[in-house]
């Protein structure tokens, strides 16, 4: 019932915090909202990611949240029951966004044990990438509620591997942006942290609007603090000459 996927045992065995439910969940949300003939309209064939991983979902359902998939349905003006292909978009979070179709929420990263929460929080970030494709605001910012709050609990932050896809796929101003250029900020000016410049260049080198973003939030979190001027250097700090031979310097 509900929705279901070719690859069921791998999807409910992926779920985070349901591992020991069984195949079948019921909705456990009050429905009546939506109009009565959302259930009993045709399905629509969805795969994502390079696996393929199939869903078939209700038609309508996916209509009535997001003017997405109203546009997948229809060509020319003319209506199609066909498939939809996400092959670039992660299963793992088109499932919380099926989950979240269907029962009105996704989970609380706060429920989840330790060792899953940073994977959850993965997953969510993710998922906010996928619902800004599928412009589906209230679960993107749920999406990214729970990814802050998994990195927070799970003690972990994304790295330039996670970040360089987030500027890849979202648009400039991005509240995400926003997010994972502030981390990379604070994991830079953080002297406790391993973290330098060099730790993002793949993330600079790609676009350059994450480098205006880090600096831009280096500035606002260093306050009203000037950096000390170095023109009013003396001696040869910016000379080119080997280390300990400032001594024998002569210019100046």
């Amino acid at each position: 019932m509900g929705y279901h996927s070719s690859d069921s045992w791998h999807a409910y065995f992926q779920d985070f915090a349901y591992t020991d439910q069984g195949r079948t969940r019921m909705a456990n949300i009050n429905i009546a909202d939506l109009p009565a003939k959302t259930f009993a309209d045709p399905t629509m064939d969805v795969y994502v990611g390079e696996s393929r991983r199939h869903w078939c979902l209700h038609r309508d359902l996916l209509g009535y949240h997001t003017p997405f998939f109203q546009g997948q349905s229809h060509v020319d003006g003319k209506q199609k029951f066909g498939k939809v292909e996400l092959l670039e978009e992660d299963p793992h979070a088109f499932e919380l966004l099926v989950k979240w179709l269907y029962q009105g929420k996704i989970d609380n990263v706060s429920d989840l044990p330790l060792e899953k929460k940073w994977d959850y929080a993965e997953a969510c970030q993710k998922l906010y990438v996928l619902c800004d494709k599928v412009k589906m605001p209230q679960l993107k910012n749920i999406a990214i509620d729970q990814f802050r709050k998994g990195c927070y609990e799970a003690g972990l932050v994304p790295g330039p591997e996670e970040i360089k896809p987030i500027y890849d796929t979202t648009p400039p101003r991005s509240p995400i942006r926003k997010l994972v250029s502030q981390i990379a900020a604070r994991q830079i000016m953080d002297p406790d942290s391993d973290s330098n410049a060099g730790t993002y260049k793949m993330c600079f080198e790609a676009n350059a609007d994450f480098a205006v973003d880090v600096i831009d939030a280096i500035r606002q979190g260093s306050g009203t603090k000037l950096f000390h001027d170095p023109t009013e250097e003396t001696g040869c700090f910016y000379h080119d000459h080997d280390h300990g031979a400032s001594q024998l310097c002569k210019v100046g």
